[in-house]
C-alpha cells in the first residue's frame, strides 16, 4: 500500500510533464521555422543571398534547435511511460525510432547549415554560388521536406494511436494526427508549410493534456 501511494503522484505528473515538453518543443521549432522562413529559400537551388545582414536570424535559429530536440525526447519518453503495460513491443518500436530519427535529420539538417555559416565567415566571395553550397543546401534540404518529415508522419499516427489507447488527450487531437500524418507522408515535399504541421500538432495536443490535467479533480 505504501509502495502504491508512493508512485501515484508520479503518475498524475507524467501527463504535465509531456504537456510542458511538448509545448516547449513546439515553441521552440515553430520559431525556428518562422526565423529561417524569412531569411532562406525553401529550395534546393537556393541561390545564397542571405548570407550576410540576414544570417543572424539562421544563426539564432540553429542554437534553438538542440533544445527543441531535447523537449522533444523528453516528450516522446513521458509518452512512452504513460503507455505503460500497453505497450506492444512492435509498436514502441517503431514509435521510439521514428521519434530519434527525426531528432537525428533535423540535427544533421541544422549542423549542415551551421556549416555553410561558418564556411561563408572564412571565405564570403568564393562560398555562394559554389559547388559546395549548393551541395550543402540541397543536402539540407531534402532531408528535412522529404526524409525528417515523412519519419514525422510515422511519429505522428504512432502518437495519435498512443492517444485513442490511453486517452491521454482528446480523441479528434489523434484523428487530426492521423490526418496530419497522411499530410506529410504524401506531399511534405510538396507544400512548403508542411515544416509547421508537425510542431503544429505537438502544440495542440499538449495544449489539450495539459488543459485536461489541470480540470481533473483530484480523489479523497
Amino acid at each position: 500500500m505504501a509502495s502504491s501511494a508512493h508512485h501515484a503522484p508520479a503518475g498524475l505528473k507524467a501527463p504535465r510533464a509531456a504537456a510542458v515538453a511538448g509545448i516547449l518543443f513546439s515553441v521552440l521549432l515553430l520559431s525556428a521555422i518562422l526565423l529561417v522562413l524569412q531569411t532562406l529559400r525553401l529550395h534546393p537551388r537556393d541561390p545564397g543571398d542571405w548570407l550576410g545582414a540576414q544570417a543572424w536570424k539562421v544563426e539564432l535559429a540553429l542554437h534553438l534547435i538542440p533544445f527543441a530536440g531535447i523537449a522533444f525526447l523528453w516528450f516522446m519518453g513521458v509518452l512512452r511511460d504513460r503507455l505503460g503495460a500497453q505497450e506492444h513491443p512492435l509498436f514502441a518500436t517503431v514509435f521510439l525510432g521514428s521519434g530519434l530519427l527525426f531528432v537525428a535529420m533535423l540535427f544533421t539538417a541544422a549542423a549542415a547549415i551551421g556549416a555553410i555559416l561558418t564556411t561563408h565567415a572564412a571565405l564570403p566571395r568564393e562560398l555562394a554560388g559554389s559547388v559546395t553550397f549548393t551541395l550543402a543546401r540541397s543536402f539540407s534540404y531534402f532531408l528535412v521536406s522529404v526524409y525528417a518529415l515523412k519519419v514525422a508522419g510515422v511519429f505522428l499516427l504512432t502518437a495519435s494511436t498512443i492517444v485513442l489507447r490511453t486517452g491521454i488527450a482528446a480523441r479528434w487531437t489523434a484523428f487530426c494526427g492521423y490526418a496530419a500524418a497522411a499530410f506529410l507522408l504524401l506531399g511534405s515535399h510538396v507544400v512548403d508549410g508542411a515544416f509547421l504541421v508537425f510542431p503544429l500538432w505537438v502544440l495542440i495536443i499538449s495544449g489539450d493534456i495539459l488543459v485536461r490535467e489541470y480540470r481533473r479533480t483530484e480523489p479523497a
